[in-house]
């Protein structure tokens, strides 16, 4: 039997995980072996402090390789939105409905509203605005390496954020997060089958690109 290496994803949220296992299955026919922080009995506070999605990802994957001894995975994402100039960015996860940078850095020191609550502050904020209301979803993925080796990579998805929720799948603002892709005919993130999701979304295109980099370095 040939032996799997074993790769730390940095992450607590079931559904990134959900979408990275998936990813990693179908591309590598289960060449790797992932496990969660919790599976390794590690449990880290890294700060996303950085000024990039890069450094944040970077930032993580090196704490929990160093933690863990292992190659260690992390991302971080978030939704730009046009009409609130590239808001809530990096604060994605800790948006609290604020038009105010300021408001949106300090925001990183209280407690995150639920995924719901943060689609509704958006969809508040975006009233006053004329619609389409063009948006992106960007990623970055860092894969931390044991040599202290960092590689990164990266990917974006298109589209405009629409006022109804659609779709019962994905999480975060996948229900109001409308493609531009053709070959989606119009529908929501939410919409999408994991599937089809792992195709085009901004996390599978940057953890595609990782698993390419990953494969290589397990074949050198």
């Amino acid at each position: 039997m040939v032996k799997k290496l074993t790769i730390l994803v940095a992450t607590s949220n079931p559904g990134k995980m959900l979408e990275v296992k998936d990813l990693f299955d179908e591309v590598t026919h289960c060449k790797f072996r992932l496990i969660t922080p919790d599976e390794a009995g590690i449990a880290l506070d890294v700060k996303e402090d950085g000024q990039t999605y890069r450094e944040n990802a970077a930032k993580k994957a090196q704490a929990y390789g160093r933690a863990s001894g292992l190659i260690a995975l992390a991302d971080d994402s978030g939704l730009e939105v046009d009409a609130l100039d590239g808001r809530p960015g990096l604060y994605s996860a800790r948006y609290t409905g604020s038009n105010s940078a300021d408001a949106l850095s300090a925001s990183m020191t209280i407690h995150k509203l639920s995924d719901a609550a943060r689609r509704i502050a958006l969809l508040e904020e975006l009233k006053t605005c004329p619609r389409p209301w063009k948006a992106r979803f960007c990623c970055a993925v860092a894969a931390a390496f044991p040599d202290g080796s960092t590689h990164i990579t990266e990917g974006i998805c298109t589209g405009e954020i629409v006022p109804d929720e659609r779709g019962t799948s994905g999480f975060g603002y996948d229900p109001i997060f409308q493609l531009d892709d053709p070959a989606c005919g119009g529908l929501t993130m939410a919409e999408l089958s994991l599937e089809q999701k792992n195709r085009i979304s901004h996390r599978a295109i940057a953890v595609r690109q990782a698993i390419e980099l990953l494969e290589k370095r397990m074949d050198n």
